[in-house]
């Protein structure tokens, strides 16, 4: 799972970062990261996909939102055990009502004055 993570979180990260940069045309001597060049990409995915270039970027973040979404659930199906265990342990289910009690108490006290 960890390297689902991984090929998840790179190609994102890269993607991000390259239109982020191009975007401020911070482009560090690089054609690749110019303003031009970002306008260009989107001009040819808008002639593509038959929709203005504007619209585009906004349906790449619903894709990704959406992507991140199924990942992060099959994720969260795989250690559904570890995640109610976790939440019983936070919410002081599965203890006796004197644990609770005292685990409260121990929080709550103040310390002796000398």
């Amino acid at each position: 799972m960890k390297w689902i993570l991984i090929l998840w979180a790179l190609p994102l990260t890269l993607l991000g970062s390259w239109y982020w940069l191009s975007y401020y045309d911070i482009n560090f001597g690089y054609l690749i990261l110019t303003r031009q060049l970002h306008d260009l990409v989107f001009e040819i995915y808008g002639q593509t996909l038959g929709i203005p270039p504007e619209d585009i970027p906004p349906l790449v973040l619903k894709a990704v939102i959406i992507d991140s979404l199924a990942l992060f659930s099959i994720l969260a199906f795989r250690r559904r055990k570890k995640i109610a265990a976790a939440y019983r342990r936070w919410k002081g289910e599965g203890q006796s009502p004197e644990a609770a009690l005292s685990r409260s108490t121990t929080i709550c006290r103040e310390r002796p004055e000398e």
